[in-house]
């Protein structure tokens, strides 16, 4: 992986809470490579890290490994930053954040891609058929009010692909000035609909699947149409592990594995899903969640390369990070084209 240049620190005003819970964390702490600490959240996008875990496939490397939870993606990001783990499943954005500001790391795999469903009441989802990019017109006329949408953390990867699908997709005008929006956690989200807080939210599985399910909601939109083959989460290294080559290729041969094992046998990937991830996850609709096209699993980096650039560029434009982070700074490729060749 080529070194990555020392970027200036943002300065943007309203940039993205992840980013700002790095400022002054540039690279890595030395930690032993007789050890290798996993960092993961509980969201369903993180399969292989379900199936590495209950498979017992991380006991293959060539260390010690250590799994730690996180609450959130931005914990995971300070940790990260701190050097206080050594490896991450986490999105896609929170990894380019991290690159503008230097650290030492890279994408080793992807993970999952065209990870979410636009999901809003059975009258939205009627209006826009209607309408296409004149629903937010239409509603407010209609109303006396913009559309209510439920939405996670600036910055994150489902707030990107809002974004992108309101601004660029549709060329609608600046997300901020078509909706009303407030910060809902996923796990929240179906409550908050069902509520009549919100109107539509952005979401993951398996709560897109919770949603759907309900009499009065359907599907606006899938993210995999806004921006065909977009990555969602990653596995991200440091460069210590990156350049212990025997442990970053094992790491990577298991999650090929693992994706491998996810396509074969969906629903014991999706019972494991549910046995890690609690929080009212049953195996039932882990099993309904995984046939969604929202549950796209791969491993290969270089499938998400394309896509990874131009969501870099939408997120540089919107103030996240200072400029688009190449490629060759932001993945590397080396692991895995080895156990390729």
């Amino acid at each position: 992986m080529a070194s990555i240049t020392r970027r200036r620190l943002l300065q943007t005003a309203g940039a993205s809470a992840i980013a700002t819970t790095i400022t002054g964390c540039l690279g890595q702490g030395a930690a032993s490579l007789d050890s290798v600490t996993v960092a993961y959240v509980p969201i369903y996008p993180n399969m292989q890290h379900y199936v590495l875990e209950r498979e017992g496939y991380y006991d293959v490397l060539p260390a010690e490994v250590t799994v730690e939870r996180f609450s959130s993606g931005p914990s995971v990001v300070t940790a990260f930053a701190s050097g206080d783990i050594d490896v991450a499943f986490f999105g896609i954005t929170p990894a380019m954040v991290l690159a503008d500001r230097g650290t030492q790391a890279g994408v080793i795999a992807a993970n999952s891609r065209n990870g979410f469903k636009i999901m809003g009441t059975s009258k939205l989802v009627d209006l826009y058929e209607q309408e296409g990019a004149a629903v937010f017109d239409r509603f407010e006329r209609e109303n006396g009010r913009k559309i209510r949408f439920g939405v996670p953390p600036d910055g994150s990867v489902p707030d990107i692909v809002l974004r992108y699908w309101i601004q660029e997709d549709l060329d609608a005008g600046e997300m901020d000035t078509v909706i009303d929006t407030s910060n809902i956690p996923p796990a929240k989200a179906v409550q908050t609909i069902q509520s009549g807080d919100i109107d539509a939210t952005i979401i993951q599985e398996p709560f897109a699947t919770i949603i759907g399910r309900k009499d009065g909601y359907g599907e606006l939109e899938w993210s995999g149409n806004v921006l065909e083959n977009h990555p969602v989460t990653v596995l991200y290294a440091n460069q210590q592990v990156i350049d212990a080559s025997d442990i970053a290729q094992s790491l990577v041969e298991q999650h090929t594995v693992a994706t491998a094992f996810t396509a074969s046998a969906p629903n014991v990937a999706a019972s494991h899903a549910a046995s890690v991830i609690g929080s009212g996850v049953s195996e039932e609709l882990a099993q309904e969640a995984v046939e969604s096209q929202a549950s796209d699993f791969i491993s290969d980096p270089h499938a998400i390369t394309d896509q990874a650039a131009t969501m870099g560029e939408f997120v540089a434009s919107v103030g996240n990070i200072d400029e688009p982070v190449p490629s060759e700074e932001l993945f590397a490729f080396g692991p895995y084209d080895a156990i390729e060749s």
